[in-house]
């Protein structure tokens, strides 16, 4: 029974998953193979030059996305999580390397994570783009109308993200099977037409071209990796729904309609070269064109709102882990954990999108820009991948470079090649990450000092708790202070008694500690250390993609020490620290005054650890960095 019960959740998992997983993949041929050609300049549109391109990228899908992505990034898993962080996060943890090593390995997660950023930014925009275009074909009467619509199209879809997809994401399923459903028919349609492209599967066809005309096949690969774009989200989103859904959604249905419309595609460039107009509309009977653009824009959306969903699921694990500051996050569902609105990035996505698609206009401007986020996150991906195999699965070295080394050539040549396009658009992910990666570290550092700075400049806690005696005034109730160094007298509680000249009863250090696993079981939540009848110390463990809720895991604190819960009778003391710069080590003073100025644009401790507001105190403290 249980068996069936398996076999029958699957293709409903796979079903869900098409949306989601395959959303910034499937939207690919509304301008891959038509910016290959573009790349092309001026190649002649002969059946060597088409089954060579059309191979080129049948290769490109196989090797990065079937072999590299499918059947082996997807086995590394972080308690069965997936994406750049948890990647990162898992080496950090299995890798047996030094401290001062470690930092590299952060710096390559951070540039895949920044780059992410910037393909949050890019999809929306080039995928809607490319979907609207289609009113062209139809009639030039709507030409001047394509960017308005779009912007429309993009703005609508923003701000619906307060209210979240728990409604709508239910029909993101059986869309994204319709659409790719339409592109396998009207692949077949074609390739019916022409089989001769069906020769593409031969690989002998890529290499061929590639020796005839090498300078102009590494133009092109600039434009090929368009056709992998989303290989990072099946990787991504691998937490929510597993490996065996993406894998059965991969095989049975995206790859072989993608397959079969590129090769479509491709026919018809055979019977009609003129059709490289626009080969993906083209391709399309003239009564069902409108019903297309109408499907590729709801695909566009729905590849859209994946990427956001991404970058709002990254922004909060990276919050989680200490390298952004606190956000204001909100949960849209009640039953979907992952489902999170994280206003600030919302509103910053949206002006940038809007930015994006004015400046460029078209979708294929659009798409010089796309190719080296696309590539470089790729990069990465197959250089923390390689180090995890080495730890973790103890594989050889050379068995290491062995697999890995195909793939990393690849890529680096992807790289290379949408490099050209640096200054046509490839600089805008680059400016994008860059500036992410600068607030990544900044922020990081910025904390490693504050910290340092709160162990040296404080007193042991120890100490202070021997030495206390008597001499102080005791109330009633609980004080719980929030403290991220366990070891030293929270400012808190050091104004407090300087201040208002009393102790509690029963004060209550709470540290929060994020782990580098996704979940935390119940079990592990707290630890709990008393240091006299008047001091306790209560570590709080999350993972990076739990939801932090100090009050509740103190119920369970409250239980392993023996004392009754009341709420009513707890007051939280938060430090609100005010950080200045000083002359002296750390940062330069430009990234010193970016920290402090992101420090104090920070959401409040007790929002984010989800304390009722009427239960806290807040006391300031200065500390210089």
């Amino acid at each position: 029974m249980q068996n069936t019960a398996k076999k029958a959740a699957l293709p409903a998992t796979a079903l869900a998953a098409l949306g989601v997983v395959f959303g910034d993949i499937g939207t690919s041929p509304l301008y891959a193979l038509k910016e290959s050609f573009h790349a092309a300049h001026g190649l002649g549109i002969q059946p060597e030059n088409v089954l060579g391109i059309l191979s080129i990228i049948f290769w490109c899908l196989m090797l990065i996305i079937s072999i590299k992505y499918i059947a082996i990034v997807m086995r590394a898993d972080n308690n069965g999580e997936g994406g750049i962080m948890a990647l990162l996060a898992l080496n950090l943890r299995k890798a047996k390397i030094s401290d001062s090593k470690k930092i590299y390995l952060i710096a390559i997660g951070f540039i895949g994570a920044s780059l992410f950023f910037g393909d949050g930014i890019i999809t929306p925009a080039i995928s809607v783009l490319s979907a609207v275009e289609g009113l062209s074909i139809a009639t030039n009467v709507l030409d001047p109308f394509i960017v308005p619509i779009a912007i429309v199209i993009v703005t609508t879809l923003f701000l619906m993200q307060k209210h979240g997809t728990a409604f709508v994401g239910k029909f993101f399923g059986p869309i994204t099977l319709l659409w790719f459903m339409s592109l396998g028919i009207w692949g077949v349609v074609s390739v019916v037409q022409t089989p001769l492209v069906l020769g593409m599967v031969s690989p002998h066809w890529a290499i061929q071209f590639i020796f005839t005309h090498p300078v102009m096949s590494f133009f092109i690969m600039g434009a090929v990796v368009l056709t992998v774009t989303g290989g990072e989200a099946l990787y991504a989103d691998m937490g929510h729904f597993g490996p065996a859904p993406i894998r059965l959604g991969w095989f049975s249905v995206v790859l072989p309609c993608l397959v079969l419309n590129y090769a479509g595609q491709g026919a018809l460039l055979l019977r009609d070269p003129s059709a490289i107009e626009n080969p993906f509309y083209l391709l399309v009977p003239s009564w069902a064109l409108y019903p297309m653009i109408i499907l590729a824009t709801m695909a566009a959306v729905i590849a859209s709102q994946a990427v956001i969903s991404g970058v709002f699921s990254l922004a909060r694990q990276a919050i989680q882990l200490g390298y952004l500051p606190r956000l204001s996050i909100k949960h849209t569902s009640d039953s979907e954990e992952g489902q999170i609105y994280v206003p600030f990035l919302n509103w910053l996505l949206l002006v940038a999108i809007v930015i994006l698609i004015l400046i460029f206009q078209t979708s294929s401007n659009l798409a010089s820009a796309y190719g080296l986020a696309v590539t470089l996150t790729m990069l990465c991906d197959t250089i923390l991948v390689s180090i995890f195999i080495y730890y973790a699965w103890k594989w050889s070295l050379p068995k290491v470079l062995l697999l890995i080394i195909p793939f990393f050539v690849l890529e680096s040549i992807l790289v290379a090649a949408a490099s050209l396009k640096m200054f046509s658009g490839g600089w805008v992910p680059l400016l994008i990450g860059g500036i992410a990666v600068m607030i990544l570290m900044t922020w990081k550092r910025g904390r490693e000092l504050t910290f340092a700075k709160l162990e040296q400049d404080t007193l042991s806690l120890d100490l202070f708790v021997r030495s206390l005696g008597d001499n102080v005034l005791r109330v009633p109730g609980d004080a719980v202070f929030l403290t991220g160094t366990p070891n030293v007298v929270p400012h808190a509680m050091l104004h407090n008694i300087k201040h208002n000249k009393v102790l509690h009863e029963r004060n209550i250090l709470v540290t929060v500690v994020i782990e580098d696993v996704p979940f935390v079981p119940q079990e592990e939540r707290v630890s709990v250390e008393t240091l006299d009848g008047a001091f306790y110390r209560i570590k709080i463990f999350y993972g990076f993609k739990d939801e932090p809720n100090v009050p509740r895991a103190l119920v369970q604190a409250y239980e392993l020490l023996g004392f009754e819960y009341d709420l009513m009778q707890i007051s939280f003391f938060i430090s609100r620290d005010r950080i200045v710069h000083s002359v002296g080590e750390g940062m330069s003073p430009w990234r010193e005054r970016l920290f402090i100025s992101m420090q104090r644009n920070t959401s409040p401790v007790s929002d984010f650890y989800q304390i009722p507001t009427n239960r806290v105190v807040e006391l300031g403290s200065q500390i210089e960095i």
